[in-house]
């Protein structure tokens, strides 16, 4: 059986991001039954040269909105990096799996030969959709939601794998 480009994408950016979801609401649950306030939690940070929780969540978010986008051959939606609440986080979260949810398999389906151009700090780097999706995208969006979630196990959340993996 082969596995369309919608496939790799779209479900997989939608079921990761309600894991993140899940685990920040724990964390929510978590920092106000220890009287910690949002800020504190958003601005949590594994070590001090790492992006915060806040940060984490905003770049898995415009990861998969902007990878959804590409691979259709849509211009991408930017969201302004605001959040300051874990209500207004998850509010992120839901409005970025609503925008990913508007991508169609006929949109994205073919993409894999199509040139993604993303702009990087040495330059424009081109590649074809499939190198993109799972090279870079994917890759990046692993990496903030597990950077996520270590950030909330280190702050005493009593989550686990199968919290970040959610139900099959």
């Amino acid at each position: 059986m082969t596995l369309s480009m919608y496939q790799a994408s779209v479900p997989v950016f939608v079921r990761t991001l309600a894991n993140l979801s899940h685990v920040l609401g724990k964390g929510a649950e978590h920092a106000k039954a220890k009287s910690v306030s949002d800020e504190v939690l958003l601005q949590t940070r594994l070590i001090p040269d790492m992006l915060p929780l806040v940060r984490q969540v905003q770049i898995a978010c415009d990861m998969a909105c902007r990878a959804s986008a590409r691979l259709a051959g849509a211009e991408p939606q930017s969201f302004e990096d605001t959040e300051t609440t874990m209500e207004q986080v998850q509010a992120r979260i839901a409005r970025a799996t609503d925008y990913i949810k508007t991508f169609t398999a006929a949109q994205i389906d073919g993409s894999e030969t199509r040139e993604v151009v993303i702009k990087t700090r040495d330059g424009d780097q081109k590649l074809d959709g499939q190198s993109y999706l799972l090279h870079f995208v994917l890759p990046n969006v692993f990496f903030h939601c597990t950077t996520a979630y270590n950030i909330l196990r280190k702050s005493g959340v009593e989550i686990g794998k199968g919290d970040f993996i959610g139900q099959a």
